[in-house]
């Protein structure tokens, strides 16, 4: 059976690769190569290989050139995409940044008016205390000029009765004491002046109360008028404050609390208003004055604790956004992982400065890191500056916001220059860019 396959395959190959002789003729003799079937074959296999590989090799660099080309026009195309997106986020950065000026400007204009008008306010309160403490004392006095006046009245009438009684000379000289009718009409006279002067100081005491009431209703429209521009001046700087603190996901009641605490600013917080000590019922004006006082201390509070929170930009010059906070490809390995901070890029040496205000715990060379700072804040949150080319703090430096504390670098696993920031609280990291978006439109 193999004899007979082995004898049809070789006539087969005779008749597609016949037997040739390739002969080699010399001066002096002539040879040959005989080509049999199967060696032609096998030549014949390694041609079309060799032929076929070189049109598949030839095919596919031709396939990367061309692909080449188009990857590299796209390379060109999202380059100045990514260039003209810098440039509009670079202009966005530089106006938001204008207006945070324009903002904190307006705050501080806002925070001096206030202190006037607090300041004019005590002063009108007190003003007004001592005018109804006049006006009651005026009061009181013409009651009293009054009720001496009517006392007089009856004394002259009785007196009158008693002259005009014909019947009763000798009681007429006994209410006398004996004096003669001269005498009795200079009293009389003088009663009569004493009457007029009680009713002219009755009528003055009388104009006077009406001034005092018309200067203490223009008192009040104008403590009104305070009120109300102290009222419009808080609600413009409290709600900024208020919508970045929630919006940072930060528990505002919890902080103003710790904040109210731990105070120790000069004449601690603000006090409600009390012009009276017997403990009657407080007044509108009193009332309303005292939430503006509490709007004050909570204004106040807001203030102390955005300086102990990571709201600022670390880095102040300009730069490059180059990576967000989440899941991010391994530039060393390829593989997936998390990345717990944003990345900002800049040239070697640039300023970084502290966010929030707080005490350096780490200050040198972490594994991965390289050059690192890392800075504890009020409220559990920490902030990290990693990847430094120079540190300028050291351990247990109390370090405000807006601090130099280190320079940009490319220590560490890196592969550029960059800083690399972290917020962590309660040991978890979480996205610094929730604190610096929610402070654009206030700081």
């Amino acid at each position: 059976m193999r004899t007979r396959l082995a004898i049809r395959t070789h006539a087969l190959l005779e008749r597609i690769f016949p037997e040739r002789r390739v002969f080699l003729k010399s001066d002096a003799d002539t040879r040959f190569i005989r080509l049999r079937p199967g060696t032609q074959l096998i030549a014949f296999a390694g041609g079309a290989a060799l032929v076929a590989w070189a049109i598949v090799a030839t095919a596919i660099i031709l396939m990367d050139s061309i692909g080449s080309g188009n990857f590299r026009e796209q390379a060109k195309r999202d380059q100045t995409t990514y260039l003209a997106r810098l440039n509009d986020l670079s202009a966005q950065r530089d106006s938001r940044a204008a207006e945070a000026l324009a903002a904190q400007e307006r705050f501080n204009a806002a925070l001096a008016q206030i202190s006037v008008m607090q300041s004019e306010l005590l002063a009108s309160e007190t003003r007004r205390h001592e005018l109804e403490t006049g006006i009651d004392v005026i009061q009181t006095t013409l009651r009293e000029t009054m009720r001496e006046r009517e006392t007089a009245r009856r004394e002259v009438a009785a007196l009158r009765d008693e002259a005009d009684s014909e019947n009763q000379p000798t009681a007429l000289a006994a209410a006398v004491g004996g004096a003669p009718v001269d005498f009795l009409a200079d009293a009389l006279a003088r009663t009569a002046e004493e009457r007029d002067q009680v009713v002219a100081d009755a009528q003055d005491a009388l104009r006077h109360a009406d001034e005092l009431a018309l200067e203490i209703a223009l008192m009040k429209e104008d403590n009104d008028q305070i009120f109300r521009q102290l009222e419009e001046a808080m609600t413009i700087s409290v709600e900024p404050l208020d919508k970045m603190f929630r919006q940072a996901g930060l528990p505002t009641d919890r902080i103003m609390n710790e904040v109210r605490r731990g105070y120790s600013g000069e004449g601690g917080p603000l006090t409600p208003l009390s012009f009276s000590s017997s403990g009657s019922e407080p007044t509108a004006d009193m009332i309303r004055a005292n939430r503006l006082l509490g709007q004050m201390d909570q204004l106040n509070m807001y203030r102390i604790a955005a300086e102990k929170i990571p709201f600022a930009m670390p880095v102040k010059q300009a730069f490059r956004f180059t990576s967000g906070y989440g899941f991010r490809r391994d530039p060393k390995t390829g593989g997936r992982r998390m990345h717990k901070g944003v990345d900002f890029a800049a040239p070697l040496g640039t300023d970084l400065h502290a966010t929030a205000d707080g005490v350096v715990t780490e200050a040198g060379w972490s594994s991965g890191y390289g050059r690192l700072v890392k800075i504890r804040h009020a409220f559990g949150i920490e902030t990290r500056y990693a990847h430094l080319s120079k540190i300028r703090v050291k351990v247990g430096q109390k370090v405000s916001r807006g601090d130099h504390i280190g320079d940009m670098g490319a220590s560490g696993r890196v592969t550029g220059v960059h800083l690399h920031y972290e917020v962590r609280v309660g040991g978890k990291s979480v996205n610094p860019m929730t604190y610096i978006k929610a402070a654009r439109d206030v700081f």
